[in-house]
């Protein structure tokens, strides 16, 4: 992702889950002497990263710096290649592979050669742009942060959305008054009674009918970015609003878009690359490092595998976790502040189910429960 890009998570939602609630981003700012508040100082991609390493480094003994690039099922547990060649046997897995196998391109974009069109998260140096035209296509908040940086690396750079850009107002300064509190109760993924639920009791979400499951998670904190980036969008960033793109066609190094706009007028706009901010779906078929056969054992609703409250999938001992129980437990597995309720569930989890394969001898031993 773009450098320079923000946090949609507020500083207070924004840590790793760790046993006793230790390894905080606010434990990590006062070591190293970064400015932090819980609401007021937005948190950057590159301080989240810097803090994550650090994390993994005070609180996991071993990372391998590999890719899972095969998994399949055997008849005692699952088989992994990685990129290496070497293969490793497993009793049990946990999928917790972030967004990087579910970016989306729209289907009116598809078509295009990947040198006209990209999605927001295959970026990192926006200075390529530089002195180049840029179509955004999208309104969140992904969207606008990948357009103000591009403008500020010297593109010329329009969003093209279906709707006006929204930010999230400025809370005022100050606590909030008592009945605030108690009608619009704090929460991870915002204060609400609902975004309360969501975050303190997810596991509810798994019982709702799966029509409504689909309709939250696409609405529940949609498109709309934080206040922190409107002066900076807004100094240089043109919006057109349309009611969808009508066609879009490569010529001569450049893309001719067509637009329908909302009056039923026609518009079209040339640019030199276009940008899909079109966010996420995780997709069982899109993570192509699982075996076809494993793809098509796992029950999926809208294409998004059914975990149980353990977060395990129909396929015994195969386990998803992040983005891709979204659909089972709500919209705080897209957010940072979801770790808080998966990782102590799952690790216990997976403790367990080890302590049950090892013989009798074992479990007796005085050893770590988790291998």
């Amino acid at each position: 992702m773009p450098a320079g890009m923000m946090l949609k998570s507020q500083p207070f939602a924004s840590s790793l889950s760790a046993p006793g609630g230790q390894g905080s981003l606010a434990a990590y700012c006062a070591t190293k002497g970064i400015p932090y508040h819980d609401i007021d100082i937005p948190v950057s991609l590159e301080l989240f990263t810097e803090y994550a390493l650090d994390f993994q480094e005070g609180f996991v003994e071993v990372v391998e710096p590999r890719q899972v690039v095969a998994l399949d099922r055997t008849n005692d547990g699952y088989l992994l290649e990685l990129d290496d060649g070497e293969v490793l046997p497993a009793d049990l897995v946990v999928c917790a592979i972030g967004i990087s196998y579910f970016d989306q391109i729209p289907e009116e974009l598809q078509h295009l050669p990947s040198q006209l069109v990209s999605h927001t998260a295959a970026h990192s140096d926006l200075s390529d742009f530089a002195d180049r035209r840029v179509a955004v296509v999208g309104g969140g908040s992904s969207a606008v942060d990948f357009a103000t940086l591009a403008h500020e690396a010297g593109a010329h750079v329009s969003v093209v959305a279906r709707r006006p850009v929204k930010f999230t107002p400025t809370p005022p300064p100050g606590p909030r008054p008592w009945w605030q509190r108690i009608c619009y109760p704090s929460s991870g993924l915002g204060p609400s009674i609902p975004l309360w639920l969501y975050e303190k009791v997810p596991n509810l979400f798994r019982h709702l009918p799966g029509g409504v499951r689909l309709r939250l998670i696409r609405r529940v904190l949609g498109p709309q970015t934080p206040s922190t980036m409107k002066a900076r969008f807004e100094a240089g960033v043109g919006v057109t609003v349309v009611d969808r793109i009508e066609q879009a066609h490569p010529e001569r190094g450049k893309v001719r878009l067509v637009l329908a706009m909302r009056d039923g007028r026609r518009r079209e706009m040339t640019v030199d690359h276009v940008i899909a901010a079109a966010g996420y779906y995780p997709r069982v078929s899109s993570v192509d490092f699982l075996s076809e056969e494993l793809r098509s054992s796992i029950r999926t609703h809208a294409e998004m595998p059914v975990l149980s409250a353990k977060f395990e999938s129909s396929v015994p001992g195969l386990y998803f976790v992040g983005l891709p129980a979204v659909n089972s437990f709500g919209p705080l597995m897209r957010f940072v502040v979801g770790a808080q309720y998966v990782a102590p569930r799952v690790a216990h989890e997976v403790a367990r189910r080890v302590r049950a394969l090892e013989p009798t001898e074992s479990r007796n031993r005085t050893a770590d429960p988790v291998r």
